[in-house]
C-alpha cells in the first residue's frame, strides 16, 4: 500500500488514505461504508494519524489492508477524497528529528572530495546527523530558502526507511524486521553553513523548509528489494541525480544496526539513507538553487516527490 495523509479541505482537517489509481482512498469514509456494508466487524476503529497506524501493533495495519482490498476490488464506491483534497507529509509531525546519514554514495563521495580539495574518502562507519521537524514540506509545497542566511542551497534525493518494530542494539540479520515501509526525502542542504560550524552537519542542514518528505509511504511488503530502485533528481526538467540504491556504501540493514547501537529506535522514526552523485556544489561552476525552481524527487516503487523554491 501507499499510505498518505491528506487535507480534506471539505471538513477542514487532515485525514489517513491510500494512493489508488483513481484517487486517494479515504480511510474514515470506507471504515463506515464497509461496516455499513457488514464488510467488516461492527466497532472496528482506525486511529486518526498514519504515525499511529505505525505505532500500533498491527491491527491498525491490517485494517488498512482490508480497506484497501475492498476498494480495490470495486466494493466501496464513493469512497475517494475529493478533488480540493491536497496531500500533506505523510508524518507532518514526526516526533523526533528526521535521521539522515552522509557520505553514503561513493561517486557523491568522490564528487565532494574534488569540490572541495580534499581526500576524505569512504569512512570506517556511516556518518549520521538529524533534521528537525520543522524542516518538514509536504509533497508539492514550499521549499525555502533564505537569501539573506545562504545563497549556496542545495538538494539531495534520497530514500528514506521507516521504522515499524522498535529496539536497541539490533543485530544486522533482524534490521529488516524492524522496518515499516520507505518513502522520499529531500535533504535540502545550506552548504556554506554546513562546513562554517566545524564540519557539523545540523545546522546547515535543519532550516525550517529543508525536508520535503513524501509523497507517501510505501509499505515493506510493496517493495521487494529497496537496494536495487532507480533514484532521481531532476530541477525545472533538468536531470542532476540518476542512480541507484544499490549504490549505497552502507546497506540498510548496517545503517539500522550502526544507529541502533545504544539509541532506541522508534516506530515512526525516519531515516534517509544518502544520497547519489550529481549534487549542485560539485559542478563546474556549482549550481545552486533558486527562487521559483522546479525539483522532483523520484524513486521507483514509490513515485515522484515535488516541490517548488520559495525564498523569503
Amino acid at each position: 500500500m501507499k499510505l498518505v495523509t491528506f487535507e480534506d479541505r471539505q471538513h477542514d482537517h487532515q485525514r489517513i488514505g491510500a494512493l489508488m489509481d483513481k484517487g486517494i482512498l479515504d480511510f474514515r469514509c470506507a471504515l463506515e461504508r464497509a461496516v455499513d456494508l457488514g464488510l467488516v466487524d461492527q466497532g472496528s476503529q482506525l486511529p486518526g494519524s498514519l504515525l499511529e497506524v505505525i505505532q500500533d501493533s498491527g491491527s491498525a495495519l491490517a485494517t488498512c489492508r482490508r480497506l484497501h482490498d475492498l476498494a480495490s476490488a470495486g466494493r466501496l464506491n464513493g469512497c475517494l477524497a475529493s478533488e480540493g483534497a491536497a496531500l500533506v507529509a505523510p508524518i507532518p509531525k514526526p516526533h523526533k528529528n528526521v535521521f539522515c546519514v552522509g557520505r553514503n554514495y561513493a561517486e557523491h563521495i568522490a564528487e565532494g572530495d574534488r569540490a572541495q580539495n580534499q581526500n576524505v574518502g569512504v569512512t570506517e562507519y556511516p556518518v549520521f546527523f538529524t533534521k528537525p521537524p520543522t524542516s518538514i514540506v509536504p509533497p508539492d509545497g514550499d521549499t525555502l530558502i533564505f537569501p539573506s542566511v545562504s545563497e549556496s542551497i542545495d538538494y539531495e534525493v534520497e530514500l528514506a526507511v521507516v521504522i515499524g518494530k522498535p529496539g536497541r542494539n539490533i543485530p544486522k540479520a533482524e534490521a529488516m524486521d524492524h522496518v515499516f515501509g520507505y518513502t522520499i526525502v529531500n535533504d535540502i542542504s545550506a552548504r556554506d553553513i554546513q562546513r562554517r560550524h566545524g564540519g557539523q552537519y545540523f545546522k546547515g542542514k535543519g532550516m525550517d523548509g529543508s525536508c520535503p518528505v513524501g509523497p507517501c509511504i510505501v509499505t515493506d511488503d510493496e517493495i521487494e528489494d529497496p537496494h536495487n530502485l532507480s533514484i532521481g533528481l531532476s530541477v525545472n526538467g533538468e536531470t542532476r541525480q540518476d542512480g541507484t540504491t544499490s549504490q549505497m556504501i552502507f546497506d540498510i540493514p548496517t545503517l539500522i544496526a550502526s544507529l541502533s547501537e545504544g539509541m532506541t529506535l522508534e516506530p515512526g522514526d525516519i531515516i534517509a539513507t544518502g544520497t547519489p552523485s550529481g549534487v549542485g556544489y560539485a559542478m563546474e561552476p556549482p549550481r545552486f538553487l533558486k527562487d521559483g525552481d522546479l525539483i522532483i524527487c523520484s524513486i521507483s516503487g514509490i513515485g515522484e516527490l515535488r516541490n517548488t523554491v520559495r525564498a523569503i
